[in-house]
């Protein structure tokens, strides 16, 4: 059983799944099925914070339950709580959970040099943040923490995703990219120098992690994300080969030089680039995609999406998290000084 299943992450396991043999239920709450997958895929309705419902979804005898969208201590609750009537599950956590030496994680980035320095790359042994309930960091810590205190009881893989990417994405970084490309923006201001590496993470590369963990159950911590890392600029230009068009980087030393002026949704000072030697060792992964071979399919997503529309419509909680990513103005402002 796949709950979360028709999100961006839920839909390539779902298929995934699928493919190699298993006999898949894709819960999520609207029930809905998607047109790329098999038949045979069954939908059910589910409302995730009804206890109730999700046991009778999940009934007896299932072999593993794969989670896209728990985080909290509730919904380890609600997992716990199925012990002995599941075999596993695969749950995906966040590379957010993790802190560097100073204290610093994602959630003190906003801060005056808040930004975390982790090492190059990060263990799954690096130090996390303390659980709770107040950021979505500390919620995933604390669902980690609860399933892996289970042990054999539930069996369960945390999945520590980097910057999710592919088709369906509520909030794709590269649509900081695409969109100046539609608008016949050809020069873009990257701070950094354009080095920042933020570890993407694909969602068919997601998918596989998924699939191997299914099949070897255990209780255990994984990063979760492709393998390489590339900088802001070679992302850009990989956008660019996509959609036939040639930009020109106009490269910053240091941090946005203005306020709305270079801040793309990968610009970060240090870099989070994740160690994904443990899933080679424990699962055997190879990943099935690299990050330049699936863009085609999340820039088309993301042109459709923009289609005739607003990009804040089109894409309202990236607006809310990043603001306005696209102040032409202000950029052309500053390229004149």
């Amino acid at each position: 059983m796949v709950i979360g299943a028709t999100g961006q992450i839920g839909r390539a396991v779902v298929g995934a799944l699928a493919r190699d043999g298993w006999d898949v239920t894709a819960a999520s709450r609207g029930g809905g099925q998607d047109e790329t997958w098999p038949e045979d895929v069954r939908s059910a309705r589910l409302d995730r914070e009804d206890d109730a419902a999700l046991g009778s979804v999940i009934g007896d005898g299932c072999d593993v339950v794969v989670d896209i969208v728990a985080y909290g201590a509730g919904h380890a609750g609600q997992l716990t709580g199925l012990a002995g009537r599941v075999g596993s599950a695969v749950v995906i956590s966040s590379v957010s959970v993790y802190e560097d030496g100073k204290g610093r994680g994602f959630d003190t980035q906003s801060q005056p040099d808040g930004f975390p320095e982790y090492p190059v790359p990060i263990p799954e042994g690096q130090r996390t943040v303390r659980p709770g309930d107040d950021t979505y960091s500390t919620r995933k810590v604390a669902l980690e923490r609860e399933l892996l205190s289970l042990g054999d009881q539930l069996p369960a893989t945390l999945l520590r995703a980097g910057a999710v990417h592919g088709p369906h994405c509520r909030s794709p970084r590269e649509l900081y990219f695409v969109k100046r490309n539609l608008d016949g923006r050809r020069r873009r201001i990257l701070p950094f120098g354009g080095t920042s590496r933020f570890h993407p993470a694909g969602v068919h590369n997601l998918a596989e992690l998924v699939r191997l963990a299914a099949e070897r159950p255990g209780s255990r911590v994984l990063n979760a994300c492709d393998p390489e890392a590339p900088t802001v600029a070679e992302i850009g230009a990989a956008v660019d080969a996509v959609m036939g068009v040639e930009s020109e980087n106009v490269l910053v030393d240091g941090p946005p030089p203005a306020p709305t002026v270079g801040d793309t949704p990968w610009s970060v000072p240090h870099p989070v680039i994740c160690d994904m030697t443990a899933a080679e060792r424990e699962l055997g992964y190879r990943p099935v995609v690299r990050y330049a071979e699936s863009l085609p399919e999340t820039v088309a997503w993301i042109e459709g999406r923009l289609a005739g529309r607003d990009w804040r419509e089109a894409y309202p909680e990236m607006f809310r998290a990043y603001g306005d990513l696209f102040d032409y103005a202000a950029e052309d402002a500053w390229l004149k000084k």
